[in-house]
């Protein structure tokens, strides 16, 4: 009976496994709003990175769903930072596609903000405004005035900058009465620091309430193409260039698409056959000396955990499996 138990326990955990490793892996990026800044500006007083905003919300919504793995926040601010890719950048599909491979990803997501704020077939005249505490319209408008939010997006394959998929996502407020709270809301003044659109007080608004639409009704898109999204090999190939005992640095890392967990074969090489007419090199052959686990990553290098009959050496050729 214990047996029987353990056997099921093993049988779910690499059900689980499995499952995860047929995720695909994408990266959002923060969605260009210049489109509605100053809408933005008007509602709020000052600048918000709405942008920013709303691709975190799609990260979590992503998550959540369980049909994508997402890579972290944090490991794409560090590769833009790196590579030094501006705003425009990042909504260019090759310059995206670029930013793809260096993640390892599947796939990248960019997005654009085409409609933030008042629907205006429900207004009368006035402009938009937020400042003193209250949020207002400036001018006359009748309360039947909704929130409403459009945004774009495109799944880019990270090989060719091809766009895999286009989507729309449109959310409006359930609620009327624009004045993003239901008519009125109150706060402290629209220059105080960085809007957080994940928070229950911005989700409780009228506008809010159509941000979350829309980021849902985006996001079960992109869930629907999740399937359809071609699997993506990275093929590494490096050295061996430091041995102490069974733990083994090679020359490649991160920016070559190595990842924790990766299971990489160590060969040597034995002989080179050259072209007689050249002498160039046309093929090397070696011989599989064992296996690594890579347990530590940084842009260059990666650390691993090697199992063999014999010993790695400096120089042994490092590939995936």
């Amino acid at each position: 009976m214990f047996r029987s138990l353990r056997l099921i326990l093993v049988l779910l955990v690499v059900s689980s496994c499995a499952m995860a490793q047929q995720k695909k892996l994408v990266a959002v990026l923060d969605f260009d709003y210049g489109t509605v800044r100053s809408a933005v500006q008007a509602y709020f007083g000052t600048d918000q990175d709405v942008g920013k905003g709303i691709s975190l919300l799609l990260e979590q919504k992503l998550v959540q769903d369980g049909k994508f793995r997402v890579i972290d926040r944090n490991a794409i601010d560090k590769v833009l930072k790196e590579q030094n890719f501006s705003n425009s950048d990042r909504v260019d599909a090759t310059s995206a596609a670029k930013i793809g491979r260096i993640l390892g990803v599947n796939a990248i997501i960019t997005g654009s903000i085409t409609q933030f704020g008042r629907d205006d077939k429900h207004l009368g005249t006035g402009g938009g405004g937020y400042g003193g505490g209250k949020f207002g319209l400036g001018g006359f408008h009748k309360n039947d005035s909704k929130a409403v939010v459009n945004v774009t997006a495109k799944m880019i394959d990270i090989n060719t900058a091809e766009i895999l998929a286009a989507f729309t996502g449109t959310g409006e407020s359930k609620r009327s009465g624009f004045g993003f709270g239901g008519g009125g809301g109150g706060g402290g003044g629209g220059g105080g620091g960085g809007l957080d659109m994940g928070s229950s007080n911005f989700g409780n608004t009228i506008l809010g309430e159509a941000v979350n639409a829309a980021v849902a009704n985006l996001g079960q898109q992109l869930d629907d193409k999740a399937d359809a999204l071609p699997t993506v090999k990275v093929e590494v190939s490096g050295l061996v260039a430091d041995v102490e005992g069974n733990t083994v640095i090679i020359n490649v890392g991160s920016k070559a698409g190595v990842k924790v967990g990766d299971q990489l074969t160590i060969s040597r090489k034995v002989k080179d056959i050259k072209d007689p007419t050249t002498g160039a090199v046309i093929k090397t052959l070696t011989n599989q000396v064992g296996t690594a686990t890579v347990t530590q990553v940084d842009d260059s290098s990666a650390t691993a955990t090697f199992s063999g009959s014999g010993t790695a050496q400096v120089g042994d050729v490092v590939k995936n499996q």
